[in-house]
């Protein structure tokens, strides 16, 4: 069995030996954060990205990757247009009584509109 100096302490004397420990902060080095960053440190930041902890680029496929999601998500909205322009003239279409001025147009224009993009 392995000697343990704690073993035989109770709760009191642990925080005690821990209180008489102290630490020379002046001979150690401690990191530094932000804004206690001074000339004489030796932290410095390696970049921006770094600082704000943002990934870097690396090789351009995380920009490939991003530009191709980027058009799949273009291409679906253009698509979720088109579908709502077509239940829009349906609901237009589907009207029993007869449409005024102002539906009429739009009638005229949806179907344009869908005629011209396919």
């Amino acid at each position: 069995m392995d000697f343990n100096p704690y073993m035989n302490l109770n709760f009191l004397d642990l925080l005690q030996s821990q209180q008489d420990t102290s630490i020379n902060l002046e001979s150690s080095h401690v990191p530094l954060f932000g804004s206690q960053e001074t000339e004489a440190s030796n932290f410095k930041p390696d970049s921006h990205a770094e600082t704000r902890g943002k990934k870097q680029v690396g090789d351009g496929k995380e920009l490939d990757e991003f530009q191709k999601m980027w058009r799949i998500k273009q291409e679906d909205l253009v698509i979720k247009e088109k579908l709502s322009k077509m239940k829009l003239l349906d609901r237009i279409m589907a009207k029993q009584e007869p449409l005024d001025a102002d539906e009429e147009a739009l009638k005229k224009k949806l179907i344009n509109e869908l005629l011209l993009c396919n």
